[in-house]
């Protein structure tokens, strides 16, 4: 990494692929599992299977919409419980999934006093105590909405993917007066290229075939962690 010019700027990290080994299903299939008989959760888990070939086609088509797609099955949930079960969840599921090479990348932006932000597509109160957990500045990430207590399985706003999270990264930059042409950002998949491409730095990790032939086109910093 090279030392970059830190004042006002900002090391933005997207989660799932990035930081640690999970998706926005693996958290679902958790919360859903985590607390019910080991018999119940076969039972739950072969009635659920059907489901995740028709969210990968979706995926396939959109990422967009597959968020807004799979987000439903939050409905009716209680949203207090939820919001209680995601820091268990991180206890038990999630801080093992952390790569140790974003802990280490992290604390090194963090020396060179740079602000280290989250971003992503992922829902705030699961991504919030991996935020606590590595200290970092911010979160940009997605809400439910509740009423009366309960999720109703729809976002408060468009689904943190593609340009979204682009622009998120450019109205917090102007916000905070940081200068996204000496900042960081970290993506593992294509989604993320928008991302990647608004600021001077992209660092990808990770990627699949086409988002790692991209960075070697581009001269983008690469690194594979385990």
């Amino acid at each position: 990494m090279s030392d970059p010019n830190t004042e006002n700027t900002c090391a933005f990290f997207d989660v799932d692929g990035t930081l640690l080994k999970s998706t926005i299903v693996h958290y679902y299939i958790w919360i859903r599992t985590a607390k019910i008989p080991r018999l119940l959760r076969l039972i739950w888990l072969i009635g659920f299977l059907p489901k995740i070939a028709y969210y990968l086609i979706l995926d396939r088509i959109s990422r967009t919409r597959f968020n807004e797609v799979f987000y439903r099955n939050y409905r009716g949930m209680d949203a207090a419980e939820i919001k209680t079960s995601s820091v268990e969840m991180f206890e038990t599921y999630l801080r093992p999934k952390i790569f140790s090479e974003a802990v280490s990348e992290i604390q090194e932006h963090k020396q060179q006093g740079m602000t280290i932000v989250l971003v992503t597509g992922s829902l705030d109160f699961i991504v919030q105590p991996i935020a606590d957990y590595l200290d970092v500045d911010a979160v940009l990430a997605p809400r439910l909405r509740e009423e009366n207590g309960r999720f109703t399985g729809k976002l408060t706003t468009a689904p943190l993917i593609g340009e979204r999270k682009a622009e998120a990264m450019q109205v917090f930059a102007e916000q905070h007066e940081i200068s996204l042409k000496d900042s960081y950002a970290y993506g593992d998949s294509q989604s993320d290229l928008p991302m990647l491409e608004c600021v001077g730095n992209p660092v990808v990790v990770n990627p699949g075939k086409t988002l790692r032939q991209k960075a070697l086109d581009s001269g983008w910093e690469l690194h594979e962690w385990l």
